[in-house]
C-alpha cells in the first residue's frame, strides 16, 4: 500500500520520513510564511491565488524561496496527484505549503543554507466543523488584541499566531465552545482566529472590515464574487462588537469550511428576524449552496459524510 508523499527542500519523500532540523528558523523564531489550501474532488481550489499571496508575504520578509510560482504550483499538483487517490472515494485533502528563512545562524557553523521550502497534505478534518453548518459557530471577545499593524502588515500571512492561541483559550473560558473574535487596539473587529469575518444587514448587504486592517482572505474574495452573482451589495467599514451582536447574519470564511454561520456571540444568540435568531440564516443557506455549485461538491454533505472517518484509505 502506498504512503502519502511530502516535499522538503527539492525532494519528494514518504511523509513519515519528512524531517526538519530543530535549528530551522521556522522553529526557533517562528518566522514561517505559510499557505493552506484544499481540494474539491481532488483538484486544488484557488491554487494560483494562494501562491500569489505567498509571494507577497515572502517579499515583505525579504525571503527568496528559490522556486518560481510556476514551480511551486507544479509541485503542489504532483503531490496531490499522488496523495489524493489514497483517500476514500469522495474525501478531500488539505495542503500546507510553507517557507522559512532556513537554518537559524546562531545555532549552526559555517555558511547558512538556503530557505526551507516544504509541502505536505492531510485528510481534511471535517469533524472540526461539520455540525456548525447546522448549529452555527460561537464567537466571544477577549482581552487579547490582534497584532498591531505597527508590528507587521496585516497582509503578511505567517504562523506567528500566539495571540490566536491565547485568545481562543480566553474565549473558551468565558463561553465554553466559543472561538475568539479579534479586535484591534481601537476596539474594532478585524477577524476571528484563522478566519475572516463579515456581517450582513438586509438594508446594507455584506459588510467587512477595511482591507488595510485584515489579511486578504481568498475564501472571503470567493464569497464576495458569489455575492456579486446574487446581486448582494457589499462594502468595507469599521465593525464594532455591537454591530456583530445586532447583525441579521454573521459569517466566517476560511479555506477548509469555506463559510460558516455565526449564531452565538458573547453567550447570546444573534440573528434577525427573531424566527432565525440563534440559527443559520437564509443568506448563509444561499451562499453555501452557490459555493457547492461552484466547486461541484455538496460541501455540507461531504463534511457530514466524512466527519466520523475511521479509515483514510479507500
Amino acid at each position: 500500500m502506498s504512503e502519502p508523499q511530502a516535499y522538503v527542500n527539492g525532494q519528494f519523500a514518504p511523509a513519515s520520513q519528512a524531517r526538519l532540523s530543530v535549528a530551522d528558523a521556522g522553529f526557533v523564531q517562528g518566522t514561517t510564511i505559510a499557505e493552506q489550501m484544499r481540494t474539491f474532488g481532488g483538484q486544488l481550489f484557488q491554487l494560483d491565488r494562494h501562491i500569489e499571496r505567498l509571494f507577497r508575504s515572502l517579499a515583505i520578509v525579504e525571503v527568496d524561496p528559490a522556486h518560481s510560482p510556476q514551480q511551486l504550483a507544479a509541485i503542489a499538483k504532483e503531490l496531490v496527484a499522488h496523495n489524493h487517490p489514497l483517500l476514500a472515494t469522495g474525501d478531500d485533502l488539505g495542503l500546507s505549503m510553507f517557507v522559512t528563512p532556513g537554518m537559524y545562524s546562531a545555532m549552526i557553523s559555517g555558511p547558512s543554507p538556503p530557505p526551507t521550502v516544504v509541502m505536505h497534505t492531510f485528510p481534511i478534518k471535517f469533524s472540526s466543523w461539520a455540525d456548525k453548518y447546522r448549529t452555527g459557530e460561537s464567537l466571544a471577545t477577549t482581552d487579547v488584541e490582534q497584532v498591531s499593524t505597527r508590528c507587521w502588515p496585516p497582509e503578511l500571512k505567517c504562523r506567528s499566531r500566539m495571540h490566536y492561541f491565547l485568545a481562543d483559550k480566553a474565549a473558551n473560558r468565558r463561553f465554553p465552545g466559543s472561538r475568539a473574535l479579534m479586535l484591534d487596539e481601537e476596539g474594532c473587529v478585524v477577524e476571528a482566529t484563522t478566519a475572516n469575518v463579515l456581517i450582513y444587514r438586509q438594508d446594507v448587504g455584506l459588510v467587512l472590515p477595511p482591507a488595510k486592517k485584515i489579511l486578504p482572505g481568498i475564501s472571503m474574495a470567493v464569497l464576495l464574487e458569489l455575492a456579486d452573482r446574487q446581486r448582494i451589495a457589499h462594502a468595507e467599514r469599521d465593525i464594532t462588537p455591537a454591530d456583530v451582536a445586532t447583525a441579521d447574519e454573521v459569517f466566517l470564511t476560511s479555506t477548509s469550511p469555506c463559510i460558516l454561520p455565526v449564531t452565538q456571540f458573547n453567550g447570546q444568540p444573534i440573528g434577525r428576524p427573531p424566527a432565525t435568531r440563534g440559527l443559520p440564516g437564509p443568506i448563509f443557506t444561499k451562499l453555501i449552496a452557490d459555493w457547492s455549485q461552484l466547486v461541484g461538491i455538496d460541501i455540507v454533505g461531504q463534511a457530514v459524510q466524512f466527519a466520523k472517518r475511521t479509515e483514510q484509505r479507500g
